[in-house]
């Protein structure tokens, strides 16, 4: 029982030492929540006539983005894209230093002007897009590609 209870407190001590050994991408305990494997996307901006953005995102499945969204209340506006929404993984959605931690998201809409922040994983490789409904305009639209 005593070279029992060793083993195990041997174990304890080398488990987290290994797990950190294996990690091959370097991201630490926090995985790929990690600084490290953290990138900023341009913000989508919401207002009447004016681009959503200024490109197409390209995208790395397992990696962690933010973006803001800026809305001018110029017009209410909305963006939709329950596809892409669905190949991502939704971290935290932050409006006025309120988090939110969502289980999913079809649309969001801006009745006034204010800002937030959306930070997720990229999961399924794909083409997808946002894009504010009922518009037909390519500027009203951003293409996203996940790899």
């Amino acid at each position: 029982m005593k070279h029992f209870a060793r083993s195990i407190a041997v174990l304890a001590v080398a488990l987290p030492s290994l797990a950190l050994a294996q990690d091959d991408k370097g991201f630490g305990l926090a995985g790929i929540l990690s600084a490290k494997n953290k990138e900023d996307l341009s913000p989508i901006i919401l207002s009447a006539g004016v681009p959503l953005a200024d490109a197409p995102w390209e995208l790395k499945s397992g990696t962690y983005y933010e973006f803001e969204i800026h809305g001018d209340g110029s017009q209410e506006l909305a963006i939709t894209g329950s596809e892409f929404f669905r190949a991502i993984w939704i971290d935290e959605i932050v409006v006025e230093g309120l988090e939110i931690r969502p289980l999913g998201l079809d649309s969001i809409e801006f009745d006034e002007a204010g800002e937030m922040e959306i930070g997720f994983v990229a999961l399924k490789p794909g083409s997808y897009h946002l894009k504010v409904p009922g518009s037909t305009g390519e500027t009203q639209r951003l293409e996203i590609t996940i790899k």
